[in-house]
């Protein structure tokens, strides 16, 4: 029994799992499409084609074509032979048109409206992020500049050196006047003094 199995074993190969195992999909690997029975649509194009549709219905061109149209049928109708009326008085057919036209307008109007809301959400949101943004920039540019106010106060400016050099010229000009007027009276006793007085008094 163990010489069989070992003999299976080794005719199997490497990797090989049981012939009745099903095998497992790959996790590295993308799953294959599956079929779908209904068709398949871009909703986008879709939504498009709706938008154009609803854009063309809300013209006068549309109301123009559309009463010229209903005039035709009309008159058509009551003024041709028989043989050739296809929508006799009560114009059952063409009621049945105008029916059919408006409950396929309706959603169609509806769905461009919800598209519009959507882009008019977006933008909402993208210019409250744009405000939010602009507020921030505004404070961090009124810090900025609080901060370069303040720093400005400090520095000593053209004006506040000037006042403060003419401050020092003038108690330096005061100082030489009252120096002078201290020492005039000894300049002028010295000048009285014979030459010669000092050697004297050693």
């Amino acid at each position: 029994m163990a010489g069989e199995r070992d003999a299976v074993r080794e005719r199997l190969p490497v990797g090989a799992t049981a012939a009745g195992r099903p095998r497992a999909p790959r996790l590295d690997q993308p799953r294959p499409p599956r079929r779908r029975i209904l068709p398949e649509w871009d909703p986008d194009a879709f939504g498009r084609l709706s938008e154009r549709i609803a854009r063309f219905l809300g013209t006068g061109r549309f109301i123009v074509w559309m009463t010229v149209v209903i005039i035709l049928w009309v008159l058509w109708n009551v003024s041709a032979p028989e043989a050739l009326r296809f929508d006799e008085y009560p114009f059952i057919f063409l009621t049945l048109a105008l029916s059919l036209q408006a409950s396929y307008a309706a959603p169609l109007i509806l769905l461009a409206q919800n598209r519009q809301d959507d882009r008019d959400r977006v933008n909402l949101e993208q210019d409250r992020k744009q405000n939010e943004r602009s507020i921030a920039d505004t404070e961090y540019l009124t810090r900025e500049v609080a901060a370069l106010r303040i720093g400005l106060g400090e520095v000593a400016t053209r004006d506040w050196i000037r006042s403060e050099l003419q401050d020092l010229v003038k108690e330096l000009e005061l100082r030489q006047n009252g120096h002078k007027e201290h020492h005039g009276p000894y300049a002028a006793m010295r000048a009285e003094r014979p030459p010669g007085r000092d050697a004297d008094d050693r």
